[in-house]
């Protein structure tokens, strides 16, 4: 379940970047070029979420932990300094647009990651 709001968040996030870079870059270019910083995040972290071993363990770690940092990091800044985000991203407001699920994701992300390291699964 993890894996797919991952991946629908990969989508999503894509298509919003996408379009906002193509269609009205220079409108707020801060906001859609971390548009795209969290499309990619989203991107690595459903890949690697989905793949086995130790190397995807640590690029999952990796980049779930960038998603939280940047949902926080952005989500405070777009707050504090709404004028720097004239158009939101996934990550505005911590994610108030996407239901917060921004915020809640890479949470769960990290739980899910800390009780499923690769060590603990060859001892069980």
């Amino acid at each position: 379940m993890l894996i797919a709001v991952y991946g629908v968040f990969a989508l999503a996030a894509t298509a919003r970047a996408g379009f906002q870079i193509a269609t009205k870059f220079s409108e707020a270019p801060l906001a859609y070029l971390l548009s795209a910083v969290a499309a990619v995040v989203y991107i690595v972290a459903t890949v690697s979420l989905a793949r086995a071993g130790t190397r995807a363990y640590a690029v999952s770690v990796v980049a779930v932990t960038t998603e939280l940092v940047g949902v926080v990091s952005v989500g405070l800044l777009s707050v504090l300094d709404p004028q720097a985000f004239p158009s939101e991203t996934v990550w505005s407001a911590f994610g108030r647009g996407y239901g917060f699920v921004p915020l809640v994701l890479p949470i769960l992300g990290l739980v899910w990651l800390r009780r499923n390291r690769p060590e603990q699964r060859r001892r069980k």
